[in-house]
């Protein structure tokens, strides 16, 4: 093409020609620094985002059903796209750092013009640009000299809100120059800041976090965490050490109705009492449903339970064997005693929720109690041992249950329900106070943004006759130019009232 004109004497234009010179390296980073690029990015970035969504991630608990719902085919798909760990992927790391280095690139390319508006305003325009302004006022105004009338145009943009008017002399004319938030051509640039550390914190949650469960049950100290991985069909297991220990003091389940079981349907909360050991340090909190607990950038939230029925409390009647003496209600925590009077020791040593004869099945879900039954052990007062049964109504009546122990028979007459153990979720996240910076930044940047804005005005001043000059005012704004209309006309009307000389033309 460029051939074809060269030999009919036509120029090529001047864009094409810069843009036929231009280099590869130079096509590549206006590319990269685009704001085409960028929306773009943006878009794809939030697509993935949405199939993080979506599809359930391979370290959110409860992945494992959902995984077996999923046909051989889905598996090997979204396996071989990452996609049940998307924010691991390459491709999800390669977006970030694509769109992060848009957004810098095209700050820098930006900045100079943008900081010459705020560091460099023009002064003095020509008149013709500012009888074009949206915002613009034109009238006659009598008096002795350019300083007079433009002395008195500063003082009335100073009235007016305008801060720092700056008279400047040009071609014969006086001009008055005023602005007011010139920092908001700058707001672009703290967004960017904004969402770069937004990438900054992401990045590192999911280079460097972890996440994992610790199961607890009260008196049990563990340090470990587990996370499941899938691999097609195969699950594997890793564990991953804390820098502390965490020992379970108590777990409690609010129900909604007590008779019903300790279904999450039937469930008000979960709490897990919990000690923290770090070196010298010992710190004792409570882990709720809605009250995560963070320590050195772990966080602990309530996650599952495990559906085998135990008791926090039991209430035991003892009834002594041998008529006649008092029947005694007595209520132990979990692993606890209590003495009688006569001085006989009652432990709670062990209750099920379906009570059988033999060794329990651990895998059975006894979490709505069809047999509940606890185990005693019985110090009398000249110390022998022994153990005793206490059953609810569904076994009150067999031997074990009539059979005298320590001089007393033993009923189950309540007990609090609680599961044997709770899972709590313990994630290490070391960008998420990154994160909420950077929130932070875009939250108040864009607040600040929309609700403010760059207001300039200008003032041309130029003699016609003798004692009179010709007054051409206009106004440019960067948003909200309805609220600048409306500022403008108050101030122009001021202006007038001000001086009862002018006129207009």
């Amino acid at each position: 093409m460029e051939e074809i004109l060269k030999e009919s004497n036509v120029s090529l234009p001047i864009k094409a020609k810069a843009k036929a010179k231009e280099n590869p390296f130079s096509r590549f980073m206006k590319l990269l620094c685009s704001v085409r690029l960028g929306i773009i990015l943006l878009i794809l970035l939030g697509l993935s985002c949405l199939v993080g969504m979506l599809i359930v991630q391979e370290n959110v608990d409860g992945f494992a059903n959902y995984y077996a719902t999923l046909t051989p085919a889905q598996r090997l798909v979204y396996d071989k796209l990452d996609f049940f760990d998307i924010y691991h992927s390459w491709y999800f790391n390669a977006l970030l750092l694509f769109l992060s280095l848009n957004i810098i690139l095209a700050s820098i390319d930006r900045w100079p013009k943008t900081w010459a508006i705020v560091a460099k305003p023009n002064r003095t325009v020509p008149l013709r640009w500012l009888r074009e302004q949206q915002q613009n006022a034109e009238f006659s105004w009598r008096g002795n000299s350019n300083e007079e009338i433009s002395g008195k145009i500063a003082d009335a943009f100073k009235k007016a809100g305008w801060k720092k008017p700056v008279v400047t002399e040009k071609g014969g004319r006086t001009f008055v120059f005023a602005q007011l938030g010139a920092w908001n051509r700058l707001g672009a640039y703290f967004v960017h800041v904004g969402l770069l550390t937004i990438f900054l914190g992401g990045f590192l949650t999911t280079q460097l976090g972890t996440t994992g469960n610790m199961p607890l049950a009260p008196g049990q100290t563990s340090n470990q965490m587990f996370e499941t991985a899938f691999e097609l069909d195969q699950v594997k297991q890793f564990s991953m050490q804390l820098p502390f220990e965490v020992e379970c003091t108590d777990i409690e389940q609010k129900l909604i109705r007590k008779e019903g079981s300790l279904s999450a349907g039937n469930t008000i909360d979960w709490l897990t009492r919990i000690r923290i050991r770090d070196g010298n340090e010992t710190q004792e909190t409570t882990v709720q449903m809605n009250r995560p607990f963070d320590y050195r950038g772990y966080r602990f939230f309530q996650a599952s339970f495990v559906s085998t029925g135990r008791a926090r409390n039991i209430t035991v009647r003892a009834t002594p064997a041998a008529g006649g003496g008092q029947i005694q209600d007595i209520t132990i925590p979990r692993n606890g005693a209590t003495v009688l009077p006569d001085g006989t020791n009652i432990k709670f040593a062990e209750f099920r929720g379906n009570f059988r004869i033999g060794q329990e099945d651990l895998n059975e879900d006894t979490s709505s109690y069809p047999n509940p039954g606890a185990v005693l052990q019985i110090t009398t007062p000249e110390g022998a041992q022994q153990v005793a049964y206490a059953f609810g109504p569904q076994m009150a009546n067999i031997p074990a249950a009539k059979n005298p122990v320590g001089g007393y028979n033993f009923q189950l007459v309540d007990f609090e329900k609680v599961a044997d153990q709770h899972i709590l979720s313990v994630q290490y996240d070391p960008g998420a106070n990154v994160v909420y910076a950077g929130f932070a930044i875009l939250c108040l940047t864009l607040i600040t943004v929309f609700f403010f804005s760059h207001r300039r005005v200008w003032a041309a001043i130029e003699p016609t006759t003798k004692n009179n000059f010709r007054v051409t005012i206009a106004g440019s704004v960067n948003r909200n130019q309805n609220g600048f209309d409306e500022k403008f006309r108050r101030f122009v009307k001021d202006l007038r009232e001000q001086n009862k000389e002018i006129q207009k033309l």
